[in-house]
């Protein structure tokens, strides 16, 4: 399954790195470098931007904040490489990081370099060629949750990560911190997100507990290894990790967990979704709550939050677009996805159920 490996290519128009400088930097902050450095970039993904760095025989990955970003903390590179330099030593999924850079005139924002874990990314259309069964897509999704679960056990305090932790209620944080990221990144009036905005304002519970959250946990954050697909051997993308509720992260997950019946709207694409084998968010729910032993039963209150949250980040994706800040033609029609997922979750919330 080698071809199904993620690959990355041509770098995007307007994303380009220095290599003169950068090359310099590098073998002066990773010792054993040696030859010329190349760069190509990951094509997937909306917000921080991924290449893939080679010197000599040496492959890593590079992270960096998206160029004329307006929300700061959503692109926190040193956050992220200090979540990573905690984790990898207990959690062996997390990738080892190898420097952060807070130096602007080397690519004109921070940015990190870690090692690649190479593997199959299931994103949003098949590799040709690739063929994987109705058990192998079971056992993969079911490894999603129990994974899940096994970081949400993690002692956060033993791995250094203590001080992450907030006073008061991570929930109500949460509910009101989007809700007024939405506000500040809005371009057009989309009725249906003014109202889930106010139902999560007027519903949102207590916090359950207070565990390590990965925030953006989905398929194609994963990493699974290429000999077997029921293996996870990497999860990505931590710049939102912190202190929180894990039914809140749960309920993240659940907002990018497309079914069959959904109308694809191009940013939770997952190909296991048309697969045989391929479980529905009620089985999601069920393995969580086995693995976890939390109780589950106010779910579609953290459904309809995990749906709001990605609307959100669509439309500071869109924002910057409409603002000219980004070039990337894949975003000129993101208004349109807020506007769907706005009504998949009164949808949700109309009917009572996810």
């Amino acid at each position: 399954m080698t071809n199904a490996v993620d690959k990355a290519t041509t770098i995007r128009e307007g994303e380009e790195l220095d290599l003169g400088v950068l090359e310099a930097y590098l073998k002066d902050s990773i010792p054993g470098l040696e030859g010329a450095l190349t760069a190509k970039q990951f094509p997937s993904g909306f917000s921080n931007l991924t290449y893939l760095l080679k010197v000599g025989e040496r492959e890593m990955i590079l992270r960096r904040p998206p160029f004329g970003s307006k929300v700061k903390s959503a692109h926190d590179m040193g956050r992220e490489y200090k979540v990573l330099s905690a984790l990898s030593p207990v959690y062996p999924p997390a990738p080892k990081p190898l420097v952060f850079c807070e130096d602007e005139a080397i690519l004109g924002a921070d940015f990190y370099v870690m090692e690649r874990i190479k593997g199959i990314i299931v994103r949003g259309n098949k590799p040709d060629g690739f063929h994987v069964d109705a058990t192998t897509v079971q056992a993969a999704c079911e490894s999603m949750i129990d994974n899940l679960a096994k970081l949400h056990s993690l002692d956060y305090n033993a791995a250094g990560l203590g001080d992450m932790k907030r006073d008061g209620s991570y929930v109500e944080r949460q509910v009101k911190g989007w809700v007024k990221r939405y506000g500040g990144s809005q371009t057009d009036e989309v009725e249906s997100m003014d109202q889930v905005g106010q139902w999560l304002e007027a519903n949102y519970p207590a916090d359950t507990d207070s565990v390590l959250v990965h925030n953006d946990y989905k398929f194609d954050n994963v990493v699974l290894d290429p000999s077997d697909l029921t293996k996870i051997i990497g999860v990505l993308d931590w710049e939102m990790c912190t202190i929180g509720d894990p039914l809140m992260d749960l309920g993240t997950s659940l907002g990018y967990w497309m079914e069959p019946k959904d109308t694809d709207i191009g940013v939770v694409s997952c190909f296991f979704t048309n697969e045989p084998g391929y479980i529905n968010r009620q089985a999601v729910i069920d393995r969580y709550e086995a693995q976890s032993g939390r109780d589950v039963s106010n779910v579609l209150f953290y459904y309809v939050f995990g749906i709001y949250k990605l609307s959100v980040i669509v439309q500071q994706i869109y924002y910057r677009y409409k603002k000219g800040l980004t070039k990337d033609k894949r975003f000129a029609a993101l208004i349109f996805v807020v506007g769907a997922l706005g009504m998949r979750a009164m949808e949700a919330i109309d009917q009572g159920k996810i």
